[in-house]
């Protein structure tokens, strides 16, 4: 039965006939409804907003990353659907998570839209079905948090509803870089979830990049993050003793930056905005706290850069 409805999935994903449900219309839900359209699925984009729902059924964007000529067009073939109703979940073979995932007050993760979603796909979800977290997370989430979740609607996790992970990698107000053209890190929980993970991105994004866990796909996108969050902390730190001795920091980025190896410009500002870098560092954080390890670099960058506004 397992290779039967993985076979059945697979082929209706590759003819895309599977119906791709988007939970959370946000800054990365929304231009992945509209591209996975664009590219011949059909969709129904879920979030628990009257509003936003009722802008998108009147062809009305809130989001500069998604032209509202391309909603009118798309609302106009049918192509996709919009609702509150969760109860349309049962008719989708891919449904996707682009939840937010906060901290708490004392810079915890914060699952609970993770959770409260994962318990209504577990309620709605049919046999046959794909589902892929893409809300950024610590490093076991698909497998620790959502899966035991899923698993609770009675259906076989990893034989009739499968698991993958897939991070976004959005950036708002980057003309450069759309949904499309950046490369999609994939996996999945098992051989045939991440065939299957695979085979659904392969046919919506231009590059696709397999990984061997979700666990893995997790880390990869903390990675990244931490990546910019330490190296803003450094110049942001080399700006303040530079400007002691009477330096213009631009000036020294511009000239290392004629470097052709080895140096990558981060550039000082007031602090750290935006979605993900103020955030997702923690989740590391607290994971590793979880296996009495210190990380010593993501927590002072991060005193470094919340300081950055009073200097």
């Amino acid at each position: 039965m397992s290779d039967n409805y993985f076979e059945k999935l697979l082929d209706s994903i590759q003819h895309k006939t599977a119906r791709v449900g988007v939970i959370g219309l946000g800054y990365v839900g929304l231009p992945l409804a509209v591209t996975t359209a664009k590219r011949g699925f059909p969709v129904t984009g879920f979030d628990v907003a009257p509003d936003k729902i009722e802008k998108l059924e009147e062809s009305n964007s809130y989001i500069e990353a998604v032209a509202s000529g391309d909603l009118q067009a798309l609302n106009a073939s049918d192509s996709v659907d919009w609702t509150t109703d969760f109860a349309e979940l049962s008719k989708c073979g891919v449904i996707v998570i682009c939840v937010p995932t906060p901290l708490t007050k004392y810079r915890e993760p914060d699952l609970s839209f993770v959770r409260q979603t994962a318990e209504v796909i577990a309620e709605h979800v049919a046999p046959g079905s794909l589902v892929v977290l893409e809300s950024t997370t610590y490093p076991g989430t698909t497998v620790e948090v959502l899966k035991p979740i899923i698993a609770s609607s009675g259906h076989g996790v990893g034989s009739s509803v499968f698991l993958g992970f897939s991070p976004e990698r959005e950036d708002p107000g980057n003309a450069s870089y759309r949904t499309a053209t950046i490369p999609k890190i994939v996996a999945g929980d098992g051989k045939e979830a991440g065939a299957l993970v695979q085979a659904f991105y392969e046919n919506v994004v231009d590059k696709v990049v397999p990984v061997s866990t979700t666990q893995t796909a997790e880390a990869v996108k903390i990675a990244e993050n931490v990546f910019r969050a330490v190296n803003i902390a450094l110049v942001n730190e080399l700006k303040v003793i530079f400007d002691a001795m009477g330096i213009d920091v631009w000036e020294v980025i511009d000239g290392a930056s004629t470097k052709p190896f080895g140096f990558m410009p981060f550039y000082p500002g007031p602090g750290l905005g935006g979605h993900c870098i103020p955030i997702d560092p923690f989740y590391l954080t607290w994971r590793a706290r979880e296996l009495e390890l210190s990380t010593k670099f993501i927590e002072l960058a991060g005193e470094i850069n919340t300081d950055m506004p009073h200097y």
